[in-house]
């Protein structure tokens, strides 16, 4: 590999600084195949008021965004290619439908996770520590991943333009020749059986794992990581056997943006994945999600934590519902940014927290809306009552018009800055072949669609998804001190760090 001139490593410092305002989501949000409606975390000084506002204008944004170049190869591999020569740089994503973890096997959480990481470590004519070689010398990056509630896997890269060849030709080689060495397994595994204790002592991963299970019972939806039995059971064997029988070019889509010409490029796509198999995995059915009918509360106990950790939340929508664009909007009311209500309440207006927030994410599958923050172990019961509060205050009165319009022209301005990003529109375009039941037209029209929404909208979609008589609730903390509080709000079950279930 030949080594970069003075000009060349200044090109890339140059490029490495403005990849940061351009580079593509991580890899593994694709992976779950949706789209979070979540939170901007940015503090604002209390008190502010930003005057001169304008209305919103539903044809300031009515424009017809870039198509990218579409090719489908033989073996039914999508290519997506969005051309862009601002900077000298390219990014290359590989999203693989059925070879996500909602496809691990019971007995073995983590397997596709586990699959994708390894991809890295080995192939048929390269070690993990040459690969990792090559790439950094060119300055790029490349990596693998599948996630927990996903259903597929991912594949990135990115660099120089002119180092196209090369990061093509190193994705495809640890796409096509893995060979899962078992010394590194066994690296990876070891260092992952330490992550799990670290997480364990982690509120936030104990809160997720307790809401994820609620919520989705036996749904696979409902594991949110790996297990010590899974990772002394997986062997380099059968993490062949998924790569094997997931990793299908029928069921991917190869999106690449930067300084590329798609005539000079579409040879290279031909020859380094037409040969991959075309194949179909098999097709899952899961269960459904339990339909809980009243107040559910799950308790973590957490001995002389100095904080509780709060989720409150229900099953929410699938990425193509019709409901999605007004729950958008609801979102960023109550708790989408450091201006919504959640916010404002419990951080600016009680002091009870640095943050509080709602996010809501919709996947091939329903998500899950919901709203959460980490307040003082003291201030537990104001914090609840606040929460509940806003929560009925969202169902039980129409949004002002003025709030309205002020999440709507917030939520277009973001709309419209994603779109100076050729990632942004290239991930567009991905969604949009994800879900094919959404209409070609669906990015166009979204600054429409938003304007659009109603306070009768926010209203409808707030009485459906924000299920206050119904309710998922985990705190995590000192049982000591919370749970009399929480058993006001409905019966509490009670657990340890380890996930299991204390007394009756």
């Amino acid at each position: 590999m030949r080594r970069m001139n003075l000009q060349q490593r200044m090109r890339l410092l140059f490029a490495t600084l403005m990849m940061f305002a351009l580079v593509a989501m991580p890899f593994a949000s694709f992976a779950k195949q949706g789209i979070s409606g979540g939170q901007d975390k940015q503090s604002s000084p209390k008190n502010t008021k930003i005057k001169g506002k304008a209305p919103v204008n539903k044809d300031v944004l009515k424009v017809t965004l870039p198509k990218p170049y579409e090719a489908t190869l033989k073996n039914g591999l999508t290519v997506l290619i969005l051309p862009n020569s601002k900077l000298p740089t390219v990014s290359l994503q590989l999203q693989i439908t059925g070879a996500g973890d909602l496809y691990d096997p019971k007995d073995l959480p983590g397997l596709a996770s586990l699959t994708a990481q390894m991809l890295r470590e080995g192939t048929k004519t390269r070690t993990g520590s040459e690969i990792s070689a090559a790439i950094d010398e060119i300055g790029a990056g490349l990596g693998a991943s599948a996630s927990f509630g996903s259903q597929g896997a991912a594949i990135s890269a990115s660099g120089l333009s002119d180092s196209f060849d090369a990061l093509l030709d190193y994705m495809s080689d640890i796409l096509l020749n893995p060979v899962f060495p078992e010394k590194e397994l066994a690296r990876i595994t070891t260092n992952q059986k330490i992550q799990l204790q670290n997480f364990r002592t982690n509120p936030g991963f104990l809160a997720n794992e307790r809401f994820s299970k609620a919520i989705y019972g036996d749904h696979p939806a409902a594991v949110s990581g790996t297990t010590v039995a899974a990772l002394e059971k997986i062997t380099p064997t059968m993490l062949k056997e998924f790569r094997d029988n997931h990793y299908f070019a029928g069921n991917a889509i190869l999106a690449i943006s930067g300084d590329v010409d798609p005539k000079v490029i579409m040879p290279k796509i031909e020859k380094a994945f037409g040969s991959w198999q075309k194949g179909t995995p098999a097709e899952m059915k899961w269960p459904e999600p339990p339909t809980p009918n009243k107040v559910k509360i799950y308790l973590v106990d957490r001995p002389n934590s100095v904080q509780t950790d709060l989720t409150l939340g229900n099953l929410a929508i699938s990425r193509t519902s019709p409901d999605y664009i007004p729950l958008v909007v609801m979102n960023r009311v109550v708790g989408g940014g450091s201006t919504a209500r959640l916010f404002t309440n419990l951080r600016e207006d009680k002091g009870y927290t640095y943050g509080a927030y709602s996010s809501f994410v919709a996947l091939r599958y329903a998500g899950t809306w919901s709203a959460n923050s980490q307040v003082r172990t003291d201030v537990t019961e104001g914090s609840m009552k606040e929460f509940m509060y806003e929560l009925n205050r969202i169902r039980d009165e129409k949004v002002s018009v003025k709030e309205l319009e002020e999440v709507k022209r917030s939520l277009i301005a973001s709309f419209a800055l994603s779109l100076e990003s050729p990632d942004s529109l290239l991930r567009n375009a991905i969604l949009l072949k994800l879900y094919p039941s959404l209409p070609a037209n669906y990015w166009d029209t979204y600054t429409d669609q938003i304007a659009a929404v109603t306070a009768d909208d926010v209203q409808r979609v707030a009485k459906k998804y924000v299920g206050v008589d119904h309710m998922t609730i985990v705190a995590v903390g000192d049982a000591s001190k919370i749970k009399d509080i929480l058993a006001k709000y409905g019966e509490v079950e009670v657990y340890n760090t380890d996930g299991v279930k204390i007394g009756g």
